[in-house]
């Protein structure tokens, strides 16, 4: 099953994707996906329902042509992502490998729904696209024992694009890299949270086309640290809390490698993760 939020933006309601394809509403089990409601036991909650067949179906849901599709998880209060994860894009990067994994952060409120535009920054020239493995925080992680404890405080996954504006993060960053991953839309994420217990997330395609053109095509598999190396990791030096966002790095094939153009008004961006679902974003000038 999937889960994912529908409705205008503010206004989304949740809802849960079965395998058979209905949609159904989970308005009357929680008011919306997010941390409480991942810490309560949520995802096992949505599944009794639907084994009980107890759930109104929305007949106007769909991958964008009816109600909108939002963000799968309401606002996180953190967005914790992970620099140069694969050694391929290190290196598109003009950097070695690195030897501990790279953190910075997104504004929470970049994170928008799978099919929303994409305002380009006013005074921007290097917009870049990244696909990314998103890793939803299913219940609060400090000081986690062992790595081989870490994925039982995963939520589930999903489909992330980590924008970023090339020029606002390594020519006018100050040092970090922040200034040039928080803009308006920066991170558009679903359509759908899949549960921890349905994926193995190191066997996952990526893939990102540009206009139809495939930019990116990596898998999982090739991540320089796992997902649940990365989650003990962090939980060392912050607490993750349940919703948190983490993004995982993206593979090689970005514009900031030299061999493709960077986006522009009117652009579209295509991004896939097998088992996860497709998104789909314009570009617009902001």
């Amino acid at each position: 099953m999937q889960l994912l939020r529908l409705g205008a933006a503010g206004e989304e309601r949740p809802a849960v994707r079965t395998d058979d394809g209905r949609i159904l509403d989970l308005s009357s089990l929680t008011k919306d996906i997010d941390g409480s409601f991942l810490a309560g036991g949520g995802i096992a909650t949505v599944r009794e329902a639907v084994a009980s067949n107890r759930l109104p179906q929305i007949e106007d849901a769909g991958d964008g042509s009816g109600l909108r599709v939002g963000s799968p998880i309401a606002r996180p209060g953190a967005v914790l992502c992970i620099g140069q994860n694969y050694a391929a894009h290190a290196a598109e990067s003009g950097s070695p490998p690195p030897k501990t994994p790279i953190l910075f952060f997104k504004h929470p409120n970049t994170v928008v729904g799978p099919y929303d535009e994409v305002p380009i920054p006013r005074g921007s020239t290097k917009t870049d696209w990244e696909v990314e493995l998103g890793v939803v925080i299913g219940k609060t992680a400090k000081y986690l024992e062992s790595v081989e404890v870490a994925l039982d405080y995963v939520a589930g996954y999903v489909v992330s694009n980590d924008v970023s504006e090339r020029a606002f993060q390594l020519e006018e960053s100050g040092g970090q890299w922040s200034k040039g991953k928080s803009a308006e839309a920066f991170n558009p994420l679903g359509p759908w949270l899949v549960p921890a217990e349905e994926v193995q997330p190191q066997e996952l395609r990526l893939a990102t086309t540009i206009n139809g053109e495939t930019r990116q095509d990596s898998v999982t598999a090739d991540m320089i640290f796992g997902v649940a190396f990365l989650v003990w990791h962090l939980s060392q030096y912050l607490v993750l809390e349940p919703g948190d966002l983490i993004n995982t790095g993206t593979p090689q094939g970005v514009a900031m490698s030299g061999r493709f153009p960077y986006l522009k008004s009117g652009d579209v961006m295509e991004l896939e993760i097998a088992g996860l679902g497709q998104q789909r974003q314009r570009l617009v000038q902001a």
